[in-house]
C-alpha cells in the first residue's frame, strides 16, 4: 500500500473552516482544475516544469536549455544520444517543430507562447479522446488515451523514460489539490 495521499486524503485533513470554503467550488472551478491539474501533469511527467528558471515550462528545449523568445517555435534540434534521437521537442508539452507548423496553421496560434501551448494541447486531447474524462475525473483513462502524444506517459512506447501510471496518479492528485486549495483555476 502507498503512503502518497490522494487528493480526497488531503480534502479530509483541511480545517474546518477551509472546508467549508472548500465545498462552495463550484462543478466549473473543479473541471477547470482538472484541465488544469491535466496540463501541469504532462509537464511534470516531460520534465519540462521542473527545470530550475524556466517560465513553468513554457520555454524548455528538449535536454533542459531555455529559450527566450516566443514568437514561434525555437526549430532546435537536439542531440540525445542516450535515446539515440534526434528532436526538436519544445515548450511544456514537448512539441516537435513539425507537429507545432501543422497545429499553429490548423488551429489558428500566431506564437509559441503559453496560451498557444495550452492551446495546442487542448486540442491534443480532443483528438485522443480525453477531455471528458478529464473533466469527469477519469485520470487513469484520460493518460492512458495520451500515450500515443507524450513519450513520457506509460505505455507510450516509445522508448523513452515513461513515468508509471501510479506516479503519474499520486502527481496529479497533488496538482488536483493544489489548484482547489489556493482556488488556481
Amino acid at each position: 500500500m502507498s503512503d502518497k495521499k490522494t487528493w480526497i486524503d488531503r480534502v479530509n485533513a483541511i480545517p474546518q473552516e477551509q472546508e467549508e470554503e472548500m465545498n462552495n467550488i463550484s462543478e466549473h472551478k473543479l473541471v477547470r482544475a482538472r484541465i488544469r491539474a491535466f496540463l501541469d501533469l504532462i509537464g511534470w511527467s516531460e520534465g519540462t516544469s521542473t527545470i530550475k528558471g524556466s517560465d513553468d515550462g513554457y520555454n524548455v528545449m528538449v535536454g533542459g536549455k531555455l529559450f527566450h523568445d516566443y514568437s514561434d517555435h525555437p526549430r532546435v534540434v537536439v542531440d540525445i544520444p542516450a535515446y539515440g534521437v534526434k528532436s526538436s521537442a519544445a515548450g511544456k508539452y514537448q512539441v516537435l517543430s513539425r507537429y507545432w507548423d501543422h497545429y499553429k496553421k490548423q488551429l489558428g496560434l500566431k506564437d509559441f507562447s503559453p496560451e498557444s501551448q495550452d492551446k495546442y494541447a487542448m486540442n491534443m486531447f480532443r483528438e485522443v479522446g480525453c477531455m471528458e474524462d478529464i473533466e469527469n475525473g477519469n485520470i487513469k483513462t484520460a493518460i492512458r488515451k495520451c500515450a500515443s502524444r507524450w513519450a513520457s506517459f506509460p505505455g507510450a512506447g516509445y522508448g523513452q523514460r515513461e513515468i508509471p501510471m501510479e506516479d503519474m496518479l499520486a502527481k496529479y492528485d497533488e496538482l488536483l489539490y493544489d489548484k482547489l486549495k489556493r482556488y488556481d483555476v
